[in-house]
């Protein structure tokens, strides 16, 4: 079955990095564009960025455009979000996503950015 394993997740100070990693399994994984999204309380869900399947390809939101990086290795089914120069509004619960033949998500991470 399908399952998406987030880790890396949490409390860093403003101006700090995370790097987050998503360990898939289930699935071709080479063969399918990957995606992180975000969660901030009492905000609905947002899509932050995505990498295709060779990695050749990566859109960002704009609000992370210029500070976080999406990456992956397709030998080990992962994929990365290296965040850098993090704000208090970046903190959120951070999913991994991929649509197969349906759409799967991860059970989160928690990322929290506060002095």
């Amino acid at each position: 079955q399908v399952q998406l394993v987030e880790s890396g997740g949490g409390l860093v100070q403003p101006g700090g990095s995370l790097r987050l990693s998503c360990a898939a399994s289930g699935f071709t994984f080479s063969s399918y564009a990957m995606s992180w999204y975000r969660q901030a309380p009492g905000k609905e869900r947002e899509w932050v960025a995505t990498i295709l399947g060779d990695g050749g390809i990566t859109m960002f939101a704009d609000a992370v455009k210029g500070r976080f990086t999406i990456s992956r290795d397709n030998a080990k089914n992962t994929v990365f979000l290296q965040m850098n120069s993090l704000k208090p509004d970046d903190t959120a619960v951070y999913y991994c996503y991929a649509k197969i033949w349906r759409v799967f998500w991860g059970q989160g991470t928690q990322v929290t950015v506060s002095s």
